[in-house]
């Protein structure tokens, strides 16, 4: 079976599992996971805030005003969505996580509504401790 094809069936079996997300949704999480890792000086662990943020950063810098509607349509409504996705890509054996590492982690990072919408940050990145 060639890798692709095995990508193919993995990602079948993620949706199969849980119907709930589109499998665009786990593509674009684990992109997001590169990402982030690609901007780090140095290779670690990151948290699922630090994803979480990446997810936003990701998601606003491709679909601009149109990125909550895109989650949306992918079945991601809430960071917490992110944490179910994230846990499904470990138990699938695509990521590894950490003994400390929970689904909490996600919990109520950001509101997508506040992030998305109404500090939709025109031409720069929203951070944590700038929603006031």
């Amino acid at each position: 079976m060639s890798d692709l094809q095995l990508a193919d069936e993995i990602l079948h079996r993620l949706v199969a599992q849980n119907a709930r997300y589109h499998g665009k949704a786990y593509l674009f999480v684990l992109a997001a996971l590169n990402r982030v890792l690609s901007g780090l000086d140095q290779p670690r662990h990151i948290s699922g805030e630090e994803l979480a943020w990446g997810v936003r950063d990701l998601a606003v810098e491709e679909f601009g005003p149109m990125a909550r509607t895109v989650l949306a349509y992918w079945g991601i409504h809430s960071t917490q969505d992110l944490g179910e996705i994230v846990f499904a890509l470990v138990e699938c054996g695509l990521l590894v996580k950490r003994e400390e590492d929970r689904r909490e982690d996600f919990d109520n990072v950001y509101d997508f509504e506040e992030v998305f919408e109404r500090a939709y940050p025109w031409g720069g990145r929203l951070r944590p401790g700038d929603l006031g």
